[in-house]
């Protein structure tokens, strides 16, 4: 799940490339565009669309779009870890005040242990919102646009699928790409 994170890029309607952040930003700097398709840039780990900055020459784009990590603030920024606030009843931070090694190290045991209690129900869920982030943005004109999201919420692949498949090819493969673990049974599929 912690895969290196993708970016898929659309020129229209037309896909041109799912990568890397360095392999999308150097085609971006390249690219040489004709007519008034729009461009949009797709993080497929959440769905949300993405601009960059490609002012200046190659080594500044990446630089300031991909800069190595830096330090800040309360955390452990070299395991991943990173300070944010959490909101909870005061009941729940006596529960968690309770545990050894303090409240984050409990929440982080706790969530863990949801992870991998059911891991395709997990997967079901971290497919979905990214999905239809995707369909509001790409396809939220096409036909059929709400069916396909209450199929993609219910869990129904057969009907997600079928109401797709006359949508534009680029499209279609890649809202099927993002929705493939949604549609999971955990048994092989």
């Amino acid at each position: 799940m912690d895969a290196t994170p993708t970016y898929t890029v659309f020129l229209g309607q037309r896909r041109l490339l799912t990568a890397p952040l360095r392999e999308v930003l150097t085609t971006l700097k390249t690219l040489e565009r004709t007519g008034t398709e729009p461009l949009l840039i797709f993080n497929d780990q959440t769905g949300r669309t993405v601009d960059f900055d490609l002012s200046g020459s190659l080594d500044d784009v990446l630089a300031r779009e991909d800069p190595a990590p830096a330090r800040s603030g309360p955390g452990r920024p070299k395991l991943g870890v990173v300070s944010r606030e959490v909101s909870l009843l005061p009941r729940h931070w006596e529960w968690l005040e309770a545990w050894p090694n303090g409240a984050s190290a409990a929440l982080r045991r706790v969530i863990d242990e949801a992870r991998k209690a059911d891991p395709a129900a997990e997967r079901r869920r971290m497919a979905v919102l990214p999905t239809d982030r995707f369909l509001t943005v790409m396809g939220g004109d096409l036909p059929g646009a709400e069916d396909v999201s209450r199929a993609l919420y219910a869990g129904d692949g057969a009907t997600f699928r079928a109401l797709v498949a006359a949508w534009p090819e680029d499209v279609r493969l890649h809202v099927l790409h993002l929705a493939a673990p949604a549609f999971e049974t955990g048994e092989g599929t």
